[in-house]
């Protein structure tokens, strides 16, 4: 499973990568392999100021719908449109291509809380 050591995690299975006061958002490798084939991704809170913890989004598989948390509170700034014509990109590319939103962090201490890549890797076993 693929973790990368620069991103941060969440237990909910999603990943941030810090870039000054923004942040790119995302699903995990582990998080998409246990959806499956991904056909939709639905993101209506872009303008949203959202807490740590909250649904920003949801991810739907042939089989499922899944709620997508936002690691560390903040304004989402951009949904990844190319994910409309193309959504089976968080399965082959979850933390390049396929990342879901841009965010701008309201209090980057809450980076604090999350979980290394080692941690991670220890959560998924």
């Amino acid at each position: 499973m693929n973790v990368p050591d620069h991103l941060k995690y969440s237990k909910d299975h999603e990943w941030i990568r810090v870039e000054g006061d923004e942040a790119y958002v995302g699903i995990t490798d582990f998080a998409q392999s246990q959806l499956g084939d991904i056909v939709f991704v639905d993101v209506t809170t872009v303008g949203e100021t959202l807490a740590q913890n909250d649904v920003f989004g949801t991810i739907e598989a042939v089989k499922t719908v899944s709620d997508a948390f936002l690691p560390v509170g903040g304004e989402v700034l951009e949904f990844n449109e190319s994910l409309n014509d193309a959504p089976d990109r968080v399965n082959a590319d979850p933390y390049g291509e396929g990342w879901i939103v841009k965010i701008r962090m309201s209090d980057p201490s809450e980076l604090g809380v999350l979980l290394s890549a080692d941690d991670y890797a220890k959560l998924i076993g």
